[in-house]
């Protein structure tokens, strides 16, 4: 299997489970039997195994820093047992927090060849996706993670409105702070437009908001209500977990400030919509017009 191959399966995996009707056998399995959760962590460390193999830079120590990292949090989930708390608990916020520094800090990089260290680390956000559905939608089960389908109309002009609203504010703030140029056209063809799109919102869009809007934002909605505080927290974090993103030298405070703008209105979207694969569509549309117009 090549490269894009893995990372076309891992995104099948993902938007596989968006079917009601898998997630419900998901929950009834781990339900009846919770011993069954550790099968996600060694399968998931296997398909890491496997594309650090096809990408000629498989190593023992590099393996078991894989399987240690998703033993972690399927640890932290497992002593409380399935759908134990009516609430998220500390514990499940440490578990996220498990699941999401490492990916954010590029944890053992060194273990892997330079080659091999950005399709190693996209394989390795999948799988941490993958397990934080299985932990959370699964195992845990907790309510208003909103990954579904779209169930109403809303869900699909929500994204657009807050485009709408929040694109004209990110461009201001962008420009005055030195982050982006003004706009210009286009040099890209119309095709590679196009493509980007789908690119865009399963590479980037989606995964960054089943972690920061389906378990980041909700556990806190969950936990401490739905109001202004708990979405402005949501976003700060969001932005702050762009401190690290380049062009611009580290910390990147202008990245944070334009992230965490955005991030409120992701949050909003994801709020209002059924499904959070709405907050995913305004996401894409943000990353996409920066990446050709500005």
């Amino acid at each position: 299997m090549g490269q894009t191959a893995f990372l076309v399966a891992l995104v099948a995996a993902i938007f596989a489970l968006l079917a009601p009707g898998l997630q419900r056998r998901l929950q009834s399995l781990l339900h009846r039997r919770p011993i069954a959760l550790w099968t996600a962590p060694i399968l998931l460390t296997v398909v890491f195994a496997a594309a650090s193999w096809t990408a000629r830079a498989f190593s023992l120590p590099l393996i078991l820093l894989v399987l240690a990292y998703t033993l972690a949090p399927a640890l932290v989930a497992f002593v409380q047992g399935p759908a134990a708390a009516p609430r998220p608990t500390v514990l499940d916020f440490l578990g996220i927090l498990i699941l999401w520094l490492p990916i954010e800090f590029a944890a053992g990089a060194r273990l892997v060849p330079r080659p091999a260290q950005g399709f190693l680390h996209s394989v390795a956000y999948g799988i941490a996706i993958l397990l934080g559905l299985v932990l959370w939608t699964g195992f845990r089960s907790f309510a208003g993670m909103k990954y579904n389908p779209p169930r109403d109309a809303r869900d699909f002009w929500l994204p657009l409105a807050g485009f709408a609203l929040v694109a004209p504010v990110l461009a201001a703030v962008g420009i005055a702070i030195g982050f982006i140029p003004p706009p210009h056209l286009p040099v890209q063809s119309a095709g590679r437009m196009a493509a980007a799109v789908g690119i865009v919102y399963a590479g980037t869009a989606l995964p960054e908001e089943i972690l920061f809007r389906a378990l980041i934002q909700n556990l806190l909605m969950q936990r401490f209500g739905s109001g202004t505080r708990t979405l402005l927290a949501a976003s700060f974090i969001f932005g702050c977990a762009h401190l690290d993103n380049g062009p611009q030298p580290l910390p990147n405070w202008r990245y944070m400030i334009l992230a965490t703008i955005a991030g409120f209105a992701y949050g909003k979207v994801f709020q209002k919509a059924s499904t959070v694969l709405s907050s995913a569509g305004l996401h894409m549309l943000v990353d996409w017009t920066k990446h050709f117009f500005f």
